[in-house]
């Protein structure tokens, strides 16, 4: 009884832990919602990565990363395959914590369940509630047009690449920048899937959405999107409320 008390606490004392700057570590998120009157709960797996920089005091932006499809499952490491959590291995002063969530297989994002997360971190570690923002490939790239046509006041700004949404959330998506990024010879997510978001945007009187085409490539737009060091400047320029 005594060894199970031990383990209790020490756990306790793990989940409780201040993040260490300049490391990724897998977490775990519980996110309760009613269904039909009855009470579900939905776990979420994921890396959080903290800066060097992270003192605890001075607040700091916070990135959400949405990966494709193929990432998904209960490898948490397929994650890592592309984007931020796989950049922040090397660049342990990338200027964003970044939460990089698992989607369950055979899945699409919840949206209730990632605008959640987010507030959960909000809540509990020095974020900068400012400086949210949201970025995703492929299936991501779907997840996160939606998340911030469902939640337009929680992102200061986004980058959904090959992806798509549903144009009749122009009007909430209006005045989030919003920087779109989609190769023309994508056979997986057609460029038009892109062109149609930033065209309703812009009929609904949005100026802030922008498409950049990559010519001649595929559905990999997303390896040189995220090498690009001006995307996170461009980022980090805006603030939410601004």
């Amino acid at each position: 009884a005594l060894a199970v008390l031990v383990v209790l606490l020490l756990a306790s004392t793990l989940a409780a832990a201040d993040p260490v700057p300049g490391t990724q570590t897998a977490e775990q998120f519980s996110f309760k919602t009613t269904v039909d009157g009855t009470r579900v709960e939905t776990r979420v797996d994921y890396w959080l990565f903290v800066p060097q920089q992270y003192d605890g005091k001075q607040k700091l932006p916070l990135m959400l990363f949405l990966h494709g499809a193929g990432e998904r499952g209960d490898d948490l490491d397929l994650v890592k395959k592309w984007g931020p959590p796989k950049i922040v291995a090397d660049r342990k002063d990338f200027p964003f914590l970044v939460a990089s969530p698992q989607c369950a297989s055979g899945k699409r994002w919840d949206t209730a369940a990632m605008a959640a997360l987010v507030e959960d971190l909000a809540g509990r570690l020095k974020i900068d509630r400012k400086r949210i923002y949201v970025t995703g490939l492929s299936m991501g790239g779907y997840g996160s047009w939606d998340l911030m046509a469902r939640h337009p006041r929680l992102f200061a700004a986004g980058v959904p690449i090959c992806g798509g949404g549903d144009p009749g959330t122009a009007e909430a998506l209006k005045e989030i920048p919003i920087w779109v990024f989609h190769g023309d010879k994508d056979t997986a997510v057609p460029l038009a899937r892109s062109q149609q978001m930033v065209d309703a945007i812009a009929e609904a009187g949005g100026e802030k959405a922008t498409l950049t085409i990559y010519p001649g490539v595929g559905h990999n737009s997303w390896s040189a999107t995220y090498a690009n060091d001006k995307v996170y400047d461009w980022l980090l320029s805006h603030r939410r409320g601004k």
